[in-house]
């Protein structure tokens, strides 16, 4: 009984022996890929692998490319450079081999997990599937019949097994030039070689997920554990450990690339503080600035003045405008004056000079190689600059083409799409939406980008805005795509933001006045005034300068020179008497000289004004009285002159309350003036320019209009709910 014992724990310990000694033997498994060039879609597989703890190596790198053509056929030479690396190994039965393609897989998994699911697989060799037979359809009869569910033929993008193996998979000579899917297709279709080297497919995408075909059906999920983002395969409940952005798909792998292998992390981008670069004060990269100005564009005049305000010494910056719009040539000259000779080099060009849109597009590029920048900073006219740091961001960022996020304020019309349609169109991406709202922060690979843009000239030879049936900024993006160049857009800060062109009607005067609907923050940072938000403030006392009588900021300067020049412009006053073809029953009780906001085509404008920007102020001081929208059917401007009208009879406004909009200088442009409250016997002289007095219409503030004994004054008056 004893000796028995004895015999048992010997033979466990040396099955313990054995195990460990397995455990510490066994060979680490060869990690190899091919790239001739260390792209953007390089150096982020190498990112995928390291995060993952994987080492690998890479075949080729800094070698001229002897694979052909790989958008048609080609390829054979990455199978010739891995037969040469795996010689060492040819007789190894133990060691594990792994081969993928770099520039568009990711890693998912560590390789102790890769290779746990590959022995589930009881294969020596096993490649990934897709549901293509490329590049011979006419090869799919010979495939075997698939039992089950999942795609049949093989794809050689990914493929893992023992070393030994492979190299004898390997033995049939390839030229370069050949097509390296269709020579491992031709070796799993060998019966006898797949059986011998008992070759497999991942049909399930268990461990392999080839995308083309297969987009719709995976999708990215979070771990309510590490906070990551992980792929699933929803077609067959499958959670792959490799992800290979073949064919078409490699845009639909871009977007996934920038959640997984721990680049997007408990809601926190972590490729925005990876790989960065310090500005050197004293060594500055030089940049090529290009303007252009393609159609007519509304707040032409504050474009340039985010341009001007770009903090980057303009000795290291050239400068290249390319204008199509006659309108705007005054403010462009004006700037030129100004800054021009201040910039390393400048050059003015447009139509007249033969170079349309697509021309000053190309001129922008060869000018920037030409002068040897260091970077391309493309600016449109509908991106405003807002953050003068912006330029100096990008470059820190260190990409070969970023665009900061620019939207149409409280829009989600923005300068990039997340997503392509099958058309090459715009697609609406499933994080759209949160980019745009800056509900998530961080910077994005992206199909396509416009308006402002960052390019290095590094890449600058690529580029090209040529390209039949689009515009340049589709063209510039495609030729981008399809050299494997990555567009970044940045959301990290608040950088510009968008205009909106469309219904931008030149022939009026001051157009940037009408365009209160299409670009409300332009227009309020332009027209409102400054002070106005502070009156709204819980604390803020209003002056009362007469009792029930409020004296509020609401226009700026520009406001009141802009309405008068543009009812001035349009010159025919009322006769100021009581004979008005204006009004319905053709009857005046109080004439003025006036015109009214429908004749200069500023009704629905006014109105709009009324309801953003006087109502809230009335609620704050007429408290209790509500009434949105606010309505109003006598809304002019009146002008006073000692020779033509100088005053106003005393009289009630026909209103629950009045506005009344000094447009012009007290004592500067007109003396006398103002408005006198009789009942309350007290007057307003000293009236101040794009304030407004708010009073009460009917029965309470009988008032007149005091003489104006010099100059003219002019005032904006609305009759609120009548």
């Amino acid at each position: 009984m004893c000796s028995g014992i004895v015999l048992m724990q010997l033979l466990a310990v040396s099955v313990i022996a054995l195990s460990h000694r397995c455990v510490v033997e066994e060979k680490p498994p060869l990690v190899f890929t091919v790239a001739s060039n260390a792209t953007e879609g390089y150096l982020r597989y190498i990112r995928s692998a390291k995060y993952h703890g994987i080492e690998v190596t890479t075949l080729g790198m800094g070698k001229p490319w002897l694979g052909g053509d790989m958008t048609r056929l080609g390829g054979g030479y990455k199978v010739n450079l891995l037969r040469d690396a795996l010689k060492p190994y040819k007789a190894d039965d133990d060691r594990i081999v792994l081969f993928t393609d770099s520039y568009d897989v990711l890693f998912l998994a560590s390789m102790e997990k890769i290779i746990e699911k590959f022995r589930t697989f009881d294969a020596s060799i096993l490649f990934g599937s897709e549901g293509f037979c490329w590049p011979d359809e006419e090869l799919k009869a010979k495939y075997p019949v698939l039992e089950g569910r999942g795609t049949r033929y093989l794809n050689s993008g990914l493929f893992m097994g023992y070393a030994s193996k492979v190299y004898r998979m390997l033995k049939t000579p390839v030229k370069d030039t050949d097509d390296d899917q269709l020579y491992y297709t031709k070796a799993y279709l060998d019966e006898k070689q797949r059986n011998e080297l008992k070759i497999k497919l991942d049909h399930t995408a268990a461990l392999f997920q080839n995308l083309n075909g297969m987009e719709e059906q995976v999708i990215l999920a979070l771990d309510e554990d590490t906070k990551e983002a992980f792929l699933k395969n929803t077609e067959y409940s499958t959670v792959p450990h490799l992800i290979h952005g073949n064919g078409p798909s490699k845009l639909v792998l871009n977007g996934y690339a920038n959640y997984l292998a721990g680049a997007f992390v408990d809601g926190e981008c972590k490729t925005v503080n990876e790989d960065l670069i310090e500005l050197d004060e004293e060594n500055l990269p030089t940049v090529m600035l290009a303007l252009f100005i393609e159609k007519a564009t509304p707040f032409i005049e504050e474009w340039f003045e985010g341009i001007a305000r770009i903090n980057y010494p303009l000795k290291k910056m050239d400068l290249l405008i390319h204008n199509n719009v006659d309108y705007h040539k005054p403010t462009i000259d004006a700037f030129v004056e100004k800054y021009s000779s201040s910039y390393r080099s400048y050059r003015m060009v447009d139509y007249t000079d033969d170079y349309e849109e697509l021309a000053g597009r190309t001129l922008a590029v060869s000018q920037c190689l030409k002068k040897q920048c260091d970077y391309l900073l493309v600016v449109d006219a509908d991106g405003h600059i807002d953050n003068p740091d912006m330029l100096r961001k990008l470059i820190v960022q260190n990409k070969s083409i970023i665009s900061p996020m620019l939207n149409r304020p409280e829009k989600v019309w923005s300068n990039f799409w997340g997503a392509l349609s099958s058309q090459g169109f715009y697609a609406r991406s499933s994080d759209y939406m949160d980019i745009v709202s800056r509900k998530i922060l961080g910077q994005w690979n992206v199909p396509f980008i416009s308006t402002i843009y960052l390019v290095k000239s590094s890449v600058l030879p690529l580029a090209s805005y040529e390209l039949q049936g689009t515009d340049p900024d589709m063209a510039f993006c495609w030729h981008m795509r399809s050299k494997g160049v990555f567009m970044y857009v940045i959301n990290v800060e608040q950088y510009g933001h968008l205009i909106d062109s469309d219904y931008y009607d030149t022939t009026k005067i001051h157009p940037d006045f009408y365009q209160l609907f299409n670009n409300k923050h332009d227009w309020e940072t332009k027209y409102i005034s400054p002070e106005y938000y502070k009156q709204l403030e819980k604390d803020y006392v209003q002056t009362q300068p007469c009792p029930d009588v409020y004296w509020l900021a609401i226009a700026t300067e520009t406001f009141c020179d802009h309405l008068k020049e543009i009812v001035e412009t349009f010159g025919k006053w009322s006769d100021g008497t009581h004979s008005d073809k204006r009004l319905q029953g053709g009857y005046e009780a109080v004439p003025t000289r006036d015109i009214h906001m429908n004749q200069v085509g500023l009704e629905q404008v006014w109105l709009k004004f009324l309801q953003l920007y006087v109502k809230p102020l009335q609620e704050k001081v007429f408290i209790g009285y509500y009434h949105d929208p606010p309505r109003s059917l006598m809304n002019f401007v009146v002008r006073y002159r000692p020779d033509e009208q100088p005053s106003l009879r005393p009289h009630h406004d026909s209103s629950t309350y009045t506005i009344n909009i000094a447009l012009n200088r007290a004592g500067i442009d007109y003396e006398g003036g103002g408005c006198h409250f009789l009942r309350y016997n007290c007057s307003v002289t000293d009236t101040r320019k794009g304030w407004m007095l708010m009073h009460p219409g009917r029965l309470t503030h009988f008032h007149e209009g005091l003489r104006t004994t010099s100059g003219t004054r002019y005032i904006m008056i609305s009759f609120v709910d009548p």
